[in-house]
């Protein structure tokens, strides 16, 4: 496991499951990752994750979201879900409730913010923004703008320069087809922006700048206390870097099969990809089964 991986996941889960997989205590809360976690690669709820949803209302049991995604790109989410707990934006950078009224949200600091701009174009991946206007970017051609189109359900705003529009961002976004590059630019990334942003991937090809001391772990932490349901009472499913601060204060981490080996090996369960409704099969097996 990579050192980054590590420190991120805090080398393990603190509340992690007995050696012979029964749970140390019951979960009352689930908090799910989207995309790559509980969606399908072409973006839609199947009815086995739908059935699971049901499954856990049924049980008294509180399900959410946290996404890299704005809040308007967790709208086709709630009513399949029927989710009534607050949804979890930009990584944690914002909370929202299920009809997108706002609770919390954070810029990226302007000074972090340019020296992002600058290092994505010095890595020569495409740049976009996410203010309260929208979706900005400056090339309408970019690689990745018809699978975010669809991932948010949403037109992108052309504007010319970023430059009026790096003092109000709250997130930032590198995508680029070169996936190593990408990766490079991340560890890069982290170490010249230091404790002034918050970097990580959210899929192998977009890395994500959103604001300093929140993330996903953040957003966990303020669902519990808001609810009143303590961290080791809380399971959490994802598939990526980004998932590892939620992965560290949970009671139970689940990595989805699509997750890489070193995302795996900082949970406390895998599951099947989401290709292969790896939400729906975890939430039956491990958090209402009996992780046999």
């Amino acid at each position: 496991m990579s050192r980054s991986l590590r420190a991120l996941a805090g080398e393990a889960n603190a509340n992690a499951l007995s050696p012979n997989g029964s749970a140390v205590t019951a979960i009352s809360l689930v908090i799910s990752d989207v995309d790559g976690t509980l969606v399908t690669p072409d973006k839609q709820i199947t009815k086995a994750s739908a059935r699971a949803a049901q499954l856990l209302s049924d049980k008294g049991i509180g399900l959410t979201v946290v996404s890299s995604r704005p809040p308007a790109g967790l709208r086709m989410l709630v009513a399949p879900l029927s989710l009534r707990l607050p949804m979890g934006a930009f990584s944690g950078g914002a909370i929202v409730t299920p009809d997108l009224g706002v609770i919390e949200q954070h810029f990226v600091p302007e000074p972090a913010a340019r020296r992002s701009a600058d290092m994505l174009s010095a890595f020569g991946a495409d740049m976009w923004l996410y203010t309260a206007t929208g979706w900005l970017v400056r090339d309408p051609g970019g690689h990745y703008i018809p699978n975010e189109r669809r991932t948010i359900q949403a037109e992108p705003i052309i504007v010319p320069d970023f430059g009026p529009h790096l003092t109000h961002a709250f997130k930032i976004v590198g995508s680029s087809q070169d996936f190593a590059r990408l990766a490079e630019c991340e560890t890069a990334m982290r170490e010249a922006l230091g404790g002034q942003a918050f970097v990580a991937r959210s899929q192998a090809y977009y890395l994500d700048i959103t604001p300093p001391g929140l993330d996903k772990g953040t957003f966990l932490e303020s669902l519990s206390k808001r609810l009143a349901v303590p961290p080791h009472a809380i399971a959490v499913l994802g598939d990526m870097g980004n998932d590892l601060a939620m992965f560290r204060k949970a009671g139970m981490s689940i990595a989805i099969g699509n997750a890489s080996d070193e995302v795996k090996a900082c949970a406390t369960y895998a599951t099947a990809p989401n290709t292969d409704d790896g939400f729906a099969k975890a939430i039956e097996r491990y958090v209402l089964g009996d992780g046999g």
